[in-house]
């Protein structure tokens, strides 16, 4: 059948495949799976019911919620009808949420649970276009989801809703997504129907992952990158497995078995970071193959460039070592898919190398998201870079380095701010803000645009690419550099305190708390030795002259990160102006 619209996804899974675990979560410690037919119906009774509550084309209509089957019938009944999604991170903060409901003028809400219906309720006086609030989560006295939707399957309108659906159009809005950013008041990007549809055909031309295989999904659906994800497994018949929370991550893996599932570089970081924690805890001749099978993958080659010795050895790792690796990931992953930010090479490489293969894409809210992505196939990936661009999409390089796009996959717009719609877009160009440069075929992306800084000497330093280098140190969790209009790069370091902690005890020092760790002289010794160690790979305009460390890590409940996990350096650079106007008195 003809696919120009997402809601054409859901009749050509009834139509393609048969397999019964179209969405799948855990409930009361068992796997419950929804089929296709129940998928329909959630969908059409929802759209039922909100059009019973005054809903129609064009409405906003936001979910506010953690992942769950819930999300995606939410999802389509808003887009049958003609209507906008508004999908709102739960983790936002209050003043967040309030802009975002008043900015898109949301008339329905849909929250996961109590704390979620309390802080939007709690909003409502300031917002009087909202209506009302319904949650996932059964709670008491609170309106729920099955409320709107009996109230949808008591008053059935199949011939409104066929000719809704039948009305329509791929270049109508389907959803409005707010960027978080990490300065600034949010933009509103407008996405249609083609720009996700056209991003998940062409992206499933290349997609390793199929009807037969199972995939984990964690990543918030909030966020473009996991939300495409969602219509593409639909798209190529794949079962849905949404994990309990971040915590239960490593154990869901083991119970669903999954073949895929995409991530952000930080967590793939705090996985690569655990595995070599328990690699330092191992003894004698289990230690030192542990670290021999790690310094292989550091070292590996795609496309047979290893040598027969090499592989001889690697053959052995998986055996003894790498197999570990990937029964800890549920014994049958294949592939991960990482996105949002930069990923360090090693650990695609390393990754790669342990039979789990790691493939890093690039695009933006505004692209729907993707604009390139490593593939599987001889010659289209590398480590270090984002891949070969995806059909119907162009690219092209500014002198300046900066990335611009064209495509259908571009957005409509910036919702209600032609002004800034006019400053990204010249003559059909989207202007990523992002810096890269083609190699061969394939995109590398050496920095943000707006990240770029200058020194005082009037040298440019690209922060993303040094942090990601420094990060490779066992001992370095996180990293912000900072210097502009500075006469050096300086740095702000979040050690790995796990690993500190243990190697505090084995120096025999003492400590009662973090801030007693980083203010041990010891531990800053250790911490200029690795330093200096990743300094010697850049020029001396570009080395960190000073740093300091910070005994609290950085995250989105404390506000220094985004919902995707990136720094927000404007928030960070306010948080810490004493520390660093120190490192240059």
């Amino acid at each position: 059948m003809k696919i120009n619209r997402i809601i054409d996804l859901l009749p050509n899974y009834k139509a393609s495949y048969s397999r019964p675990d179209v969405l799948v979560a855990k409930r009361n410690g068992k796997w419950e799976s929804v089929t296709i037919d129940e998928f329909i119906s959630a969908a059409d009774e929802l759209s039922y019911g909100l059009m019973q509550a005054g809903i129609g084309p064009d409405d906003k209509v936001a979910i506010i919620s953690s992942n769950c089957p819930e999300w995606n019938f939410v999802d389509f009944a808003i887009a049958q009808i003609g209507a906008v999604s508004v999908p709102v991170y739960p983790t936002m903060n209050a003043g967040e949420t309030a802009f975002i409901l008043q900015d898109a003028d949301v008339k329905i809400a849909f929250v996961y649970d109590n704390d979620q219906y309390q802080k939007v309720h709690a909003l409502q006086p300031q917002l009087p276009v909202l209506k009302s609030i319904y949650t996932f989560k059964k709670e008491a006295d609170l309106p729920h989801w099955l409320d709107i939707r009996k109230e949808g399957a008591a008053h059935p309108q199949k011939e409104k809703l066929d000719a809704l659906k039948a009305a329509v159009k791929p270049d109508q809005m389907l959803t409005l997504i707010y960027t978080s950013g990490t300065t600034g008041t949010p933009k509103g990007v407008m996405l249609s129907h083609s720009n996700l549809i056209t991003n998940v055909i062409a992206s499933g031309e290349v997609c390793p992952v199929n009807h037969h295989h199972k995939v984990l999904s964690f990543l918030p659906l909030s966020h473009i990158f996991e939300r495409m994800l969602t219509y593409l497994y639909i798209y190529v018949g794949a079962g849905i497995y949404y994990a309990e929370s971040l915590e239960t991550i490593g154990d869901n893996l083991k119970e669903v078995k999954p073949f895929a599932f995409s991530t952000v570089p930080r967590l793939l970081e705090k996985v690569y970071d655990k595995i070599v924690a328990k690699g330092h805890e191992l003894t004698g001749v289990k230690r030192s193959l542990f670290f021999l099978a790690l310094d292989l993958g550091h070292r590996y080659e795609l496309d047979g460039k290893n040598g027969l010795w090499y592989e001889m050895q690697l053959r052995i790792a998986n055996k003894l070592i790498f197999s570990k690796w990937r029964e800890a990931l549920g014994g049958q992953v294949g592939v991960i898919v990482s996105g949002s930010a930069a990923l360090q090479p090693r650990l695609a490489r390393v990754f790669t190398a342990a039979g789990i293969n790691v493939l890093e894409g690039y695009g933006l809210t505004e692209t729907s998201p993707v604009i390139t992505v490593n593939r599987l196939d001889k010659g289209m990936r590398a480590f270090g870079s984002v891949g070969p661009v995806i059909r119907d999409v162009e690219v092209k390089i500014e002198p300046d380095g900066e990335i611009l796009c064209k495509g259908p996959n571009v957005m409509l717009g910036y919702y209600k701010r032609p002004d800034l719609t006019a400053e990204v877009m010249t003559d059909g160009w989207f202007h990523t803000g992002d810096i890269g440069m083609m190699s061969g075929d394939l995109l590398r992306i050496t920095d943000r645009k707006k990240e770029i800084f200058k020194t005082s000497g009037g040298k440019y330093i690209a922060p993303q690419q040094m942090e990601n280098k420094f990060k490779e140190s066992i001992y370095i969790e996180q990293m912000m550099v900072v210097g502009e209009n500075r006469k050096h790069p300086s740095a702000l370091i979040v050690p790995n305190f796990v690993l500190l902690r243990e190697w505090a005890k084995s120096e025999g020092l003492t400590f009662s708390s973090n801030e007693d760790l980083c203010k041990n002289p010891a531990v800053i010794a250790l911490f200029q030795s690795e330093v200096d160690t990743y300094n010697a790979g850049f020029s001396n305009y570009e080395m960190i002259k000073k740093f300091a460390l910070i005994p609290a890590e950085w995250s989105t409940n404390s506000g220094e990160l985004t919902p995707k996990l990136s720094l927000k350096r404007r928030v960070l650079l306010d948080q810490y102006t004493d520390v660093i106007n120190a490192f240059y008195e």
